[in-house]
């Protein structure tokens, strides 16, 4: 184990264990369990094996280590689980040309080891005798396979008739063999009953520190452009990481997020800085600046990089890194709350709150972090060519709900009710105008788009679905004999499965909101619409209604 070093920080202890056991005298069953940071430990175990299947046989490591891994995921049959396995096993790649045929051996007769458990079984041996056969004319040691199953708590749903045997492999195929289950659950929740399996060696991966969690250093290749990854920055970027680490710790202690955060809000929080130091080379050099940007007069790399004729980034002072910490700590939050449960990806989120150019030469009362002008006409641009894209019927959906959650329900009759020979709305009568001595009596009424939306029944918005149909589609509508009472198609048209299933999509993408919990079954469901008043004047404007007369308070 002199020659195998930690992959990744933080997994020493793994590293260590892990590796003596598999080139050692490995047990036949082991179990990993990672709450935390899953697809790190399963590249440390990946790292790891990969480095001990390159080292050759010798007297402290008696055996050729070969491995496979198999996802659980990907492989959700039988078939695709051995196939996996043993093609890996060998270095087996399918090929198109050779019409994507699995590894037979040499003078096997029928060499189809994917059928069953048994044909399984004896394909273990094959590779274990073709594999030994490659190394016994270097040396006389023997061959180890080691299987890695990922994500084993999906073989109790897809596969659960083979989780005994692959817990018994090594028995079974009466060779020198290890499998290897990870998991983020525990082994008590999928072992199988009556005690078919035998208890595994047990290993628990510990929370990494928060020292091995800073994401890497930076690295760039050229010193010419002048970007966030400029190796002049990397002082400014470790107190960075520091800080975000600090404010991320508490809810994840996943490396991949951290970087996934840490992507999404370096570049704007360097970006001032870069701005200012683009500013100070286009001022006269006898020009002062409002920013302390202090430099090292002992850095030997300036005059090198100077005479290079390359951009190098001064050093920034402390004044301007607290100035830094104050502007962009309260937007670390943020990130973490919109980007650890995937509400928004990066770059996305990086172009809504990127700061505004040269932060640094605005005074510190005027200078904020707020959303420009520009994000918010992008975003404004954006969700009005997402609402483009909807059905026809989606947007009178989502217009009739933006109506049931701002209307009181005593208006409907009012602004939707119609006369029996007549098609105009019976809108209310203008309300008398009160005194000042009775107006003065009372507080006065908020309106209902400032208190924010109100839930509604589903059987009240599809009333006024059918009426918004019925006001501004029937005469579009192909003539059918077969309805003879006027509005009965339309009734036809709302009770369809299918508008159900719209309003469900609609509540997938957040447009709509689902007020009463799903497993209640007294009454309609509740619902709440979530678009602004904005969209929903796109929205009027597409299927050309007049928003302003469905609407109790209009503006």
């Amino acid at each position: 184990m002199e020659n195998i070093q930690c992959p990744i920080p933080g997994y020493e202890n793994l590293a260590d264990e892990f590796g003596t056991l598999i080139s050692t005298y490995p047990p036949p069953f082991i179990y990993i369990q990672d709450t935390q940071a899953l697809r790190t430990t399963l590249n440390a175990i990946d790292a790891l094996l990969r480095d001990l299947s390159n080292l050759p046989a010798s007297s402290t490591n008696p055996s050729k280590i070969y491995y496979s891994r198999v996802d659980c995921v990907a492989s959700f049959t039988s078939r695709l689980f051995y196939e996996a396995v043993i093609n890996t096993l060998v270095g087996w790649e399918p090929s198109w040309e050779d019409g994507c045929a699995n590894w037979s051996a040499e003078g096997a007769v029928g060499g189809k080891w994917n059928e069953s458990m048994d044909m399984f079984l004896h394909g273990l041996r094959a590779a274990a005798s073709t594999c030994g056969s490659r190394i016994k004319s270097q040396s006389d040691y023997d061959v180890r396979f080691v299987i890695v199953v990922e994500r084993a708590e999906r073989l109790k749903e897809s596969l659960p008739e083979i989780i005994v045997p692959l817990t018994r492999l090594s028995e079974l195929s009466r060779i020198d063999l290890s499998v290897v289950f990870i998991s983020q659950v525990g082994w008590e929740d999928i072992r199988p009953p009556l005690g078919a399996s035998p208890d595994p060696y047990y290993i628990d991966i510990q929370a990494p520190s928060k020292e091995s969690l800073y994401p890497h250093p930076l690295v760039q290749h050229s010193l010419t452009p002048l970007t966030p990854y400029h190796p002049a920055l990397e002082s400014l970027y470790s107190h960075f990481v520091t800080t975000l680490c600090d404010v991320c710790f508490p809810f994840t202690h996943d490396p991949n997020e951290l970087q996934y955060i840490t992507a999404a809000r370096w570049p704007g929080f360097c970006k001032p800085l870069l701005d200012e130091h683009k500013r100070r080379q286009r001022k006269p050099e006898n020009e002062d600046t409002d920013v302390d940007m202090d430099v090292d007069p002992e850095d030997e790399d300036r005059e090198v990089l100077h005479d290079r004729g390359m951009d190098f980034l001064f050093q920034p002072s402390t004044d301007t890194r607290m100035r830094l910490n104050k502007l962009f700590n309260p937007t670390l939050s943020n990130a973490l709350e919109a980007l650890l449960p995937r509400l928004s990806n990066a770059a996305d989120w990086a172009k809504k709150n990127e700061p505004p150019p040269d932060l640094l030469s605005l005074p510190p009362g005027q200078a904020h972090l707020g959303q420009s002008q520009a994000s918010k006409d992008s975003s404004a641009a954006a969700e009005a060519t997402s609402m483009r894209f909807l059905p026809r019927m989606s947007k009178f959906i989502l217009l009739a709900s933006f109506v049931a959650s701002t209307n009181p329900a005593k208006s409907d009759i009012r602004i939707f009710g119609r006369g029996l020979d007549e098609k105009k709305r019976k809108r209310r009568r203008a309300a008398p105008k009160m005194s000042a001595k009775k107006k003065s009596a009372g507080p006065s009424k908020v309106s209902q788009r400032l208190l924010g939306p109100t839930s509604f029944p589903l059987d009240r918005m599809l009333a006024i679905l059918g009426a918004l149909l019925e006001e501004n589609e029937a005469e579009w509508k192909l003539p059918s004999p077969q309805f003879t009472i006027p509005g009965e198609e339309t009734d036809m048209d709302i009770s369809r499965v299918g508008i159900y299933a719209s309003v469900m999509e609609l509540t997938s993408m957040r447009l709509l909101h689902r007020a009463s919990p799903p497993d209640r079954l007294d009454g309609p469901p509740q619902f709440k619409c979530v678009i602004s008043h904005d969209m929903a004047l796109v929205l009027a404007k597409q299927l050309d209604v007049a928003l302003n007369d469905l609407l109790w308070d209009p503006m």
